[in-house]
């Protein structure tokens, strides 16, 4: 026998023990043996008679559960095992509350207390109310646009566009029997959700070489209802490319990643995350070769990172929020967020994401690279005669890294202004080494002949 979560070893009685048994209690139970040293060997008790009509009475008048409590004989020495079933309500010691974490008894302070409570009382974050806020507060507009989405979705009956608004967030628990907002219902359609709620805002950033080269940024802060598209548009406005092609007459803009998946990965970072963390944003940092997702809350039992890739139960930290956005048709099916993430990219001939749990969230990475039937090789040539400039060579090796780079980026990585970059490409363009497909905004560079000419 050894000491793990859920058995504690002690030779005898001392009143401090009943930390433990509260810790068991508010954890998955567990046994105390009395009359077993630290290494597992039975020492007998001499008081056991005492012990057994004392302790019922202790700890049921100390911590309001009752336990079972039997006489063992390992060994031929006489032990008494207590028996501690998980409790259904949270249990406390002289007004402390512990659990237990491996073999070791732990107070619950803070931020852990909180959720402790919370999911000991079947209550998710999102559905406690904030007293203070009121329905004016709320975008009537945003919570319209909602209803029409979950009646076009068939997830609100058709009823819901004759209701009052006040009238259907209630049917959705969003507004409390007590008649107060609940949190989700700040958090998807307030106004300024900062203002009770800190942290409500998603930040993108363009990066160079290392997170600690930032070349420009943005902060998105709105309802969380609104904050995917929000995002989305910023993204395909200012951050990303499009490759543009033609069917025909019709001009046809792709995204350089997957749509759906960066969609459905801001999804993912928004209902997912933990809103009681209110120091810290949803960040999306972009690089060159890679998006980087990162949302503050680590996966909740039973899910790791390997449960999460492959098919699993829908494990909800924001019910309320997560609820809305189904009902709106954002997100199809409880669970698959990851999955559709993962199909889309393979469907696309992108690599794998990486998936880790980061900082004390979730972290996902998705890779760039084009589909391979559209791939057209760019390297730098193999070739350049001296007379080029320093500087022209440098574009040509940035260039031949990253198709997509924009002036200010080059600008920014070769340490020169963007007027001395235009000068440079247009000589480049000039001598037959480089032509701009498409236009300056959605574009990108090739490198076409390893031939300098004069």
């Amino acid at each position: 026998m050894i000491e793990d979560q859920s058995t504690e070893f002690k030779e005898t009685w001392r009143d401090e023990y009943l930390r433990t048994i509260c810790a068991f209690a508010n954890t998955d139970g567990g046994i105390l043996y009395l009359g077993i040293d630290d290494k597992g060997k039975s020492v007998g008790l001499k008081n056991i008679d005492k012990l057994l009509e004392d302790l019922p009475n202790k700890i049921i008048n100390s911590l309001g559960i009752v336990p079972e409590i039997m006489i063992e004989n390992p060994d031929g020495k006489q032990i008494l095992s207590v028996v501690i079933r998980k409790s259904l309500h949270p249990v406390s010691y002289h007004g402390v509350f512990y659990t237990r974490s491996g073999s070791t008894t732990q107070e619950l302070k803070g931020y852990p207390l909180q959720q402790f409570i919370l999911k000991a009382n079947n209550i998710t974050w999102d559905a406690v109310s904030i007293p203070d806020a009121r329905f004016e507060e709320l975008d009537d507009r945003l919570i319209r646009y909602f209803i029409g989405k979950a009646i076009e979705k068939n997830r609100l009956s058709i009823d819901a566009g004759f209701s009052e608004p006040y009238d259907v967030l209630k049917k959705l628990d969003l507004i409390t029997g007590d008649n107060q907002l609940t949190r989700a219902a700040v958090l998807l359609f307030a106004k300024r959700p900062v203002k009770y709620i800190r942290g409500v805002a998603f930040k993108v950033g363009k990066f160079g070489k290392d997170a600690s080269d930032l070349i420009s940024h943005d902060i998105v802060e709105c309802p969380l209802f609104e904050m995917p598209d929000r995002v989305l548009e910023l993204l395909k406005t200012k951050y990303l490319h499009s490759i543009v092609s033609y069917k025909g007459i019709e001009r046809i803009e792709t995204l350089e990643y997957p749509e759906k998946a960066i969609r459905e990965a801001i999804l993912n970072a928004i209902i997912h995350r933990d809103y009681a963390f209110q120091g810290t944003e949803i960040t999306l940092h972009i690089y060159d070769d890679r998006l980087v997702f990162w949302n503050i809350g680590s996966l909740l039992a039973p899910l790791n990172i390997e449960i999460l890739k492959a098919e699993h139960p829908s494990v909800r930290r924001n019910i309320l929020v997560a609820d809305v956005f189904y009902r709106a048709g954002s997100i199809e099916a409880w669970g698959r967020g990851i999955k559709l993430i993962f199909s889309e990219l393979q469907n696309n001939n992108f690599p794998v994401p990486a998936i880790r749990e980061h900082a004390g969230g979730l972290e996902i990475t998705v890779f760039k690279t084009e589909p391979i039937k559209d791939r057209v090789p760019n390297r730098f040539p193999d070739k350049v005669p001296d007379k080029v400039p320093d500087n022209q060579k440098r574009i040509l090796q940035l260039i031949a890294e990253n198709k997509f780079i924009s002036m200010s980026e080059l600008s920014v990585k070769i340490g020169i202004s963007k007027r001395k970059v235009l000068d440079n490409i247009t000589k480049l363009k000039k001598t037959g080494l480089l032509l701009r497909v498409g236009n300056n905004k959605t574009g990108h560079w090739e490198i076409l002949d390893t031939n300098y000419s004069n």
